[in-house]
């Protein structure tokens, strides 16, 4: 039996090191022929993906695209990063407490890097 080395996409997720920030984020995302657009507010963040925190569920396997405001002791200035990205988990977090949605990213969100921790 060969044996490979590729990494599955979620595996390739998890070999980012997350960081626990919280930014505001701005998702977008085709649904029944028009574009919708969801706030959120990041749980933790890596340069393969992120965890969100949203009012409203979004499907799985969707494709999205997001705005990240790098903001606070982060960066001097506030910065705006962009992704593309698909929905790969969603959960409950019960009554009025929205949903956990979490997003693998197609490309490493390598300008993530400015604005981590030098331990990263």
């Amino acid at each position: 039996m060969h044996h490979t080395d590729r990494l599955s996409p979620s595996d390739q997720a998890r070999k980012y090191r997350r960081f626990d920030l919280r930014l505001p984020v701005s998702l977008s995302f085709p649904s029944n022929g028009t574009f919708h657009e969801l706030r959120a507010t990041s749980e933790n963040v890596s340069l393969g993906g992120l965890l969100l925190r949203a009012a409203d569920e979004v499907p799985l396997r969707t494709q999205v695209s997001l705005t990240l405001n790098v903001v606070g002791p982060l960066s001097r200035r506030p910065v705006l990063l962009s992704a593309q990205g698909e929905v790969v988990r969603v959960e409950s977090l019960g009554i009025d407490g929205g949903f956990a949605i979490a997003v693998e990213c197609k490309q490493p969100i390598t300008e993530m890097g400015d604005h981590l921790p030098a331990s990263f």
